[in-house]
């Protein structure tokens, strides 16, 4: 069975916000969320660089671990969601999650922010696949539909991928390998040239 993840590279991030963009607009997520953000690092200094960030499903989610109600569950692709009818919204995985991915729609105490959202990887939520009440609550369900979250096929230039971490993994391989060709290459190229790096 797949394991479904998220990658970024960082080399192809230009921080256009597409990604971000295109998960409101499709999930119509609330003013005040943000189920992916693209974070900068170094900014404006020599070697910055951009990701995008969201929940990343992880094979063994901290914030399912740190649930004292245990509205979080796994899917069999591995896409970690939860059950707002069962939050209580202590704000634990607020706490747990290295990425900051939980989010709440109000800023008061925990308890009384409201029910955690997240990135569902757009497979919706427990509801009926397609339902009002799903879409209402956890946005689309593209992943019923055999499609990839909108944030990464909205990505211009394929820094953000989404699918199987087997073939994620691939492409990552590929495109180090490619760079490290590239860079021996234009040594190559610099000496060719009477320049000295």
């Amino acid at each position: 069975m797949a394991r479904m993840k998220f990658y970024c590279d960082a080399e192809r991030c230009i921080e256009c916000n597409g990604c971000v963009t295109a998960c409101k607009n499709e999930n119509e997520v609330p003013w005040g969320v943000n189920r992916r953000r693209v974070v900068t690092i170094k900014d404006g200094e020599p070697g910055e660089r951009s990701l995008s960030v969201a929940c990343m499903h992880c094979s063994d989610a901290p914030c399912a671990a740190v649930c004292p109600v245990d509205c979080f569950y796994t899917t069999d692709d591995g896409i970690v969601l939860h059950d707002k009818d069962i939050c209580i919204g202590c704000g634990y995985c607020f706490y747990a999650c290295p990425f900051g991915a939980p989010q709440f729609p109000s800023a008061a105490a925990f308890a009384s922010r409201g029910k955690m959202d997240k990135c569902t990887f757009c497979a919706g939520g427990p509801e009926e696949t397609h339902s009002a009440e799903e879409h209402t609550k956890y946005g689309s369900n593209r992943i019923a539909e055999g499609k990839l979250p909108l944030c990464a096929e909205m990505c211009s230039t394929k820094a953000l991928l989404a699918g199987d971490a087997d073939v994620l993994s691939d492409i990552y391989r590929k495109r180090v390998i490619n760079r490290g060709a590239s860079v021996l290459n234009w040594g190559v190229q610099y000496k060719k040239a009477g320049i000295d790096s």
